[in-house]
């Protein structure tokens, strides 16, 4: 009986045993298995990391003398003369119209000269009258010095002589002076043209009643001609005494020709906060008439350079720099570059990027010096 009991009980001692180890062995192949699923993923995370990151980019171009800004604008007259009668009344009649051309001394327009003509035949009257008059007391005063040394007169006689001629001459002199004047208003009445040009603008017609300096018609003299230019405060701070435009008809653009600047408003247009600039063109080709719409080039002055989207921009070493990417190995480099000037879309680089060189522009904030990059889309 003792041995039977100690024969089951060494039976089940090792089966306990051998249960203990099996599940010690289940335990332990899951442990490993989930340090291996854990080392998987960490295998995937560090090849999805290890993707070169995709980058916008840039041919560097050619260096080259860029312009420091260009501008729409027109041809006009380099002189402009807004004509009018110097006197209120009545426009009697209009001789021209737009795009006429006219010639030194023709007749423009009229007013009505009815009373004009009244003056002037009354002021005629008037100095035909102290004509007679200015005669009549000359001689009188003539006969008083033939008689006074004889003493045929009194001194008082020769003296009231003397006055009566003296009142007059004044009256004669004062009625020649109001008869030119009566001549001036009359010719005022007619409106003529003070030069060669043409007719660019009609303010008045027949029948209107106009006032004394208000404008009838716009004059543009033959000769020079401007290419007239609304400018922001940022262009009209690029230019110099004399700048040197290129100027072409924006239709064409292969008819150019070069201007100087003239002059520029010294106030802005209370509506568009604009500066209006005159340029004078030298031998403006035929095809820029008055009107035509032209495009102006203000031609930087100094080194050649090389334009670059201003956001490729970044710092290197405290400089401005930019990213290159080297072509075979696809990895970064944070180059230090010298920049001439700058606008809102566009750096102008003097040195420190050869043209030909790959240049990332965009997300530059991001990227580190040596980083391993693949190439995106290309920046225009």
């Amino acid at each position: 009986m003792t041995d039977t009991f100690t024969h089951f009980a060494r039976h089940a001692l090792g089966h306990v045993i051998s249960s203990c180890k099996l599940t010690h062995c289940i335990i332990a192949c899951l442990f490993c298995l989930f340090c291996l699923g854990l080392s998987g993923c960490g295998d995937k995370t560090q090849k999805k990391a290890a993707l070169p990151r995709p980058v916008r980019n840039v041919v560097a171009p050619q260096f080259s003398f860029s312009t420091s800004f260009t501008q729409t604008g027109e041809i006009r007259a380099h002189d402009e003369l807004t004509l009018g009668f110097r006197l209120d009344g009545r426009l009697l009649n209009r001789k021209v119209d737009v795009a006429d051309q006219v010639s030194r001394g023709q007749l423009l327009a009229s007013l009505e000269s009815q009373a004009s003509e009244n003056q002037l035949s009354s002021a005629r009257a008037d100095l035909l009258s102290a004509r007679v008059a200015e005669r009549m007391s000359a001689s009188n005063l003539r006969r008083m010095r033939m008689l006074m040394p004889a003493g045929a007169i009194a001194r008082v006689q020769l003296d009231n002589a003397m006055s009566e001629w003296q009142s007059a001459a004044s009256r004669l002199q004062s009625s020649e002076n109001t008869l030119k004047n009566a001549q001036d208003t009359l010719s005022w009445t007619r409106l003529v043209s003070p030069a060669d040009g043409v007719i660019t603008q009609v303010s008045a017609s027949v029948g209107q009643v106009v006032s004394a300096g208000q404008t009838v018609v716009t004059l543009a003299e033959s000769g020079q001609r401007d290419a007239v230019f609304d400018l922001s405060q940022a262009q009209v701070a690029a230019l110099k005494d004399s700048a040197t435009f290129s100027v072409s008809l924006l239709s064409e653009p292969a008819v150019k020709t070069l201007g100087i600047l003239r002059d520029v408003s010294p106030q802005a247009d209370p509506q568009t906060r604009t500066w209006r600039a005159r340029v004078t063109l030298e031998n403006p080709p035929a095809a820029m008439v008055l009107g035509a719409s032209v495009q102006g080039a203000l031609p930087a002055v100094g080194q050649r350079t090389l334009r670059l989207p201003a956001s490729a921009l970044t710092q290197a070493d405290g400089h401005p720099g930019v990213f290159v990417v080297n072509p075979r190995s696809l990895r970064l480099e944070r180059r230090r570059v010298v920049v001439e000037r700058f606008s809102l879309s566009d750096i102008y680089i003097l040195s420190g990027v050869t043209p030909g060189e790959i240049v990332v522009t965009a997300g530059v904030s991001k990227l580190r010096d040596g980083e391993r990059v693949s190439l995106g889309d290309r920046a225009e």
